[in-house]
Order: C-alpha cells, then sequence, then structure tokens
C-alpha cells in the first residue's frame, strides 16, 4: 500500500507489516484501541509501540492496571527489550488499606472511591511525565469499575479529551473480559486494531489481525496473520498482487532436455506459471528441478520450497544422479527451504516467498508440493484464492513459478485434492502405464496458454543420469487410462528412447 503522508508525521508500531496496513502508522494525537483475547499479543504488540516512539526520541508512559511492571519487564526482557532505559512504567495498584476491615464502608460502592482514584492517579501520571505516546492496560478493569454503561463510556471519553490536551498518542488495550458486547469505545476510538488467536486440530497456534475501523485513512483490510517470536510481533500483510506490476521481457526458458522442449513448444515462458500433476512418485520434483538447474546455468537465482519431502533425502537422491543442489545452496544460487506446514500460516509462506524474490531477484520458484501448503491451511476456505495471489504476484514480477500436486492414486482415474488448473498458465500431466508387464512412464502437456505446445504423449524414464524424455508413443492407444493397447509392431516396444 502507498501513501502520499510522510512517515515523520504518523506514529509508527515499529511493526513494518502492521505499519504498512495502516497506511504508514497511527495519525498523532489521537485515541486507538487494541482489542482481544487473553494470549493474542496486545501487551507485545503495545511494547513495540512504545519502543518505536522511544527510537524516535519520543517519550512512552505504559500504564498498567492488570500486570505488575516486574511481570511487565520480564514480559521484554524475553524479548531482548529492556524499558527502565526507553520508558516509564506506572503500576496502578489498588492500595492494601482496602483489605483492612476498618476501611470497608457501606455508604458508597467501592468502585465509587476506586474508580475516582485511579482516574486521579492516571491523570497525574500522564501530567508529570508529559508522555508522546500512551499505552492503558487495560480497558477491562475501567469496565469493571464503572458499574455501567453508561459512566463507562464518560470515563473514557473523559480520558480521551485529557490525553488531547497533552498531546499523546493513546493506545487503550481491551482483553474482551468484562463484556464483549460493551462498543462504547469503538465509537470513541479514531480506530480499532482487532487480534485474534485460532487452534487448529493439529498444529501451532495461528494469529490474525484486523482493521476494524480507522477514521480518515485508507488502510488495508481483511485479515492478516501474524506471529510472536523473540523479538516481537512480525505481521504478514494479505498479498494483493495487483499492487506489484513490474515490467519484463516474457521470453521462454528452455529446460535443457531437447524432447522436453519440443513437448512444451520451445520452452516455458517468464511471467508464467506451471502446474505439475502426477501420482507417487511420477517425477514431479525431479521435472521442476530441471528447471532449475537450467535457470542456475543461465546465471539466474532460483528458490525450491519444500513441503513433503525431507530435505536431506532430496539432496542425496538428487546427488545420485549427479544433481548437486547442496552447492548450487552454498553459493547463493539456489535458495532451499524446508517448510513445515504444521507450524507455518499461508500468510508467513507468502511472506517468505515475496522475500525471496524481492530480496534475491529469483526469477524460477519451485512449490513442491501444492499437497503440504493444503495441509498448512486445513480449516481455510480460501486455499484457492491464496495460491491466485501468490501466483499472480510471481507472474508480475517475471518469475517462472512451477507448482507439483501429487494426485490420489497411481493408475487410470485419479482425483487431485485441489483443482488448480484453471489458474496455471501451462499444465503437464505425468501417468504411469502398464506395458507387457513392466511399470512405464508418460509425459503429456494438456494445457498451454502462451504458444502452441505438442498434443503428443511422450515416454519418459528416471535413471542414475536423472530424467530422460523419448520420442512420442505413437503406436499407443489409452496410454492415460493406465492399461493401453499397443497397435504397433512387437518389436518396436522397447525402453524409453534418449
Amino acid at each position: 500500500m502507498t501513501t502520499s503522508t510522510e512517515p515523520s508525521t504518523k506514529a509508527l508500531f515499529g511493526i513494518t507489516g502492521l505499519d504498512d496496513i495502516l497506511g504508514g502508522g497511527l495519525t498523532r494525537n489521537r485515541l486507538y484501541l487494541l482489542e482481544g483475547d487473553p494470549g493474542t499479543g496486545k501487551t507485545t504488540i503495545a511494547l513495540q509501540f512504545l519502543l518505536a516512539g522511544a527510537e524516535a526520541g519520543e517519550v512512552g508512559l505504559y500504564i498498567t492496571l492488570s500486570e505488575t511492571k516486574q511481570e511487565l519487564c520480564d514480559n521484554a526482557t524475553s524479548h531482548g527489550w529492556s524499558l527502565d532505559k526507553h520508558l516509564a512504567v506506572f503500576e496502578l495498584v489498588p492500595p492494601e488499606s482496602l483489605f483492612e476491615e476498618s476501611q470497608q464502608q457501606s455508604l458508597l460502592y467501592s468502585s465509587d472511591l476506586e474508580l475516582g482514584e485511579s482516574t486521579r492517579a492516571i491523570l497525574q501520571a500522564v501530567k508529570e511525565r508529559k508522555p508522546d505516546r500512551i499505552v492503558l492496560d487495560s480497558l477491562s478493569e475501567i469496565r469493571l469499575l464503572a458499574g455501567g454503561s453508561l459512566r463507562y463510556r464518560r470515563q473514557i471519553l473523559a480520558l480521551k479529551h485529557y490525553f488531547a490536551v497533552q498531546g499523546a498518542t493513546v493506545l487503550m488495550l481491551d482483553d474482551l473480559t468484562a463484556d464483549v458486547m460493551d462498543k462504547a469505545v469503538h465509537s470513541v476510538a479514531q480506530g480499532v486494531v482487532r487480534l485474534e488467536e485460532l487452534t487448529p486440530e493439529y498444529g501451532a497456534e495461528r494469529r490474525r489481525l484486523r482493521i476494524a475501523k480507522y477514521r480518515g485513512q485508507r488502510y488495508r483490510g481483511g485479515y492478516h496473520d501474524f506471529t510472536i517470536a523473540t523479538g516481537g510481533a512480525q505481521v504478514f500483510p494479505r498479498l494483493v498482487s495487483l499492487e506489484h506490476k513490474t515490467a519484463f521481457a516474457r521470453t521462454q526458458r528452455a529446460s535443457g532436455i531437447g524432447a522436453l522442449d519440443a513437448l512444451l513448444g520451445g520452452g516455458i515462458e517468464q511471467g508464467s506459471s506451471t502446474l505439475i500433476l502426477g501420482p507417487a512418485g511420477a517425477g514431479k520434483s525431479l521435472l521442476a528441478i530441471q528447471y532449475v538447474l537450467a535457470a542456475v546455468a543461465r546465471g539466474e537465482r532460483a528458490a525450491m520450497f519444500v513441503f513433503d519431502e525431507e530435505l536431506g533425502i532430496l539432496l542425496d537422491r538428487t546427488r545420485e544422479m549427479g544433481i548437486h543442489l547442496e552447492a548450487l545452496r552454498d553459493q547463493g544460487l539456489l535458495f532451499l527451504e524446508q517448510v513445515d506446514a504444521a507450524e507455518l500460516s499461508p500468510g508467513e509462506f507468502a511472506h517468505q516467498v515475496r522475500r525471496c524474490v524481492d530480496t534475491h531477484a529469483v526469477k524460477t520458484v519451485v512449490i513442491d508440493s501444492l499437497n503440504g501448503y493444503q495441509a498448512a491451511m486445513p480449516q481455510e476456505n480460501a486455499l484457492i484464492l491464496h495460491i491466485h495471489e501468490l501466483l499472480q504476484y510471481l507472474n508480475r514480477q517475471g518469475a517462472a513459478t512451477f507448482l507439483t500436486v501429487a494426485q490420489h492414486g497411481l493408475v487410470g482415474s485419479m482425483t487431485s485434492p485441489v483443482d488448480l488448473t484453471y489458474l496455471a498458465d501451462t499444465v503437464v500431466l505425468m501417468r504411469y502405464f502398464e506395458a507387457r508387464g513392466q511399470v512405464r512412464r508418460a509425459i503429456s502437456v494438456v494445457k498451454k496458454r502462451m504458444g502452441s505446445h505438442e498434443d503428443t504423449i511422450r515416454e519418459y524414464a528416471i535413471g542414475s543420469s536423472g530424467l530422460t524424455i523419448g520420442a512420442p508413443l505413437t503406436h499407443f492407444q489409452g496410454v492415460l487410462r493406465g492399461v493401453p493397447v499397443y497397435l504397433g509392431d512387437a518389436t518396436e516396444l522397447g525402453p524409453a528412447a534418449d
């Protein structure tokens, strides 16, 4: 997202992805709400907000009503932060006299006294420190002390006007434990950021956020994945491919195997996507690797994101074919990443791919396989949209993308876990078939948007030297069904030609 506002006029969170979603940060001298259930990351993001201000020379004040100062400092220490050197922490706790019998009264509700005392303590702390940024944690305590929606709203309005006079940018935290239906602060706040935590049936928890409201400012809508690790929160903005158009020459790229290039009408175009379909063990990964090797031979960089196969096994079996992927990785020509589908959200994966392409000018990308990508989002209903935006983004960067999909079954009729044939620019089909008591392999191109391609079916073999593709199977009928009928001379039924 682009914005005409200079960054210096906004209060940055210090979290690149979140600042991008907000169109450059928060408008200064306004009140904002950061809400979410306990454990969603509100405190971590709030601390990063104050620390970003401290780095810019601004005074920060953290007012805590629920956590102790020591708990807050311990939380910061776990991320490698030191609060004492950067900002002030004001711990607002009930006076010890409230537990003494002599101080108990019955003419006034204790909440009436506590709310007034708490408010005066907050105002005094702000007056003494004159902060540029304030975090108030949390609104649940004030809501409980107010006792009613009307009084609670008036209290928030009073605080808002006081903070505005002081010229402070305020971030109020709400853990939604008191009354989740109370939207009083939503109407008062300039903007509302909502944090959510999802727990899949298997794997790590998933966190996401969305901007529920932001007055007078364009922002990136929808849900955005984020994670919390040592060092703070990382936000991965939802990928919008239309924002990333680049100019490039759409030239053909050969694979280095003459028969394969002939099958594809000369090669694969830059800025296009190729879907490789086939059963397990058919050689889909090896076919994609052939284009990786060809890209490196041209002096380009390539990237492989491996979901299914253990990286060590991949390196070992390709090394036996004379393909040294590890050496290419060590030279910085190939970026090889193992992706754990159970630990990675779709937004984080898209961010990894984008960072690799943008930072290292990668022109060939392999995602192996989409079955693993689908496993990364078992409860997502927008898999097709995620993949569509990622493919469109890579196409607009001039990258040739290869995606593999393992179909269910081995021979005959097979199904795919997800149908992406209409999204891909080229579709390559790999098949097993039986001939004279042997299991053999066949390859064909069933779709190619740009340029012509062969409509033949060729036999191929996988050996110690890698992939070998032979002549078209003109004497067979029914190869794609798995059990073909041979129509030629029996003496012609030999191994795949080189």
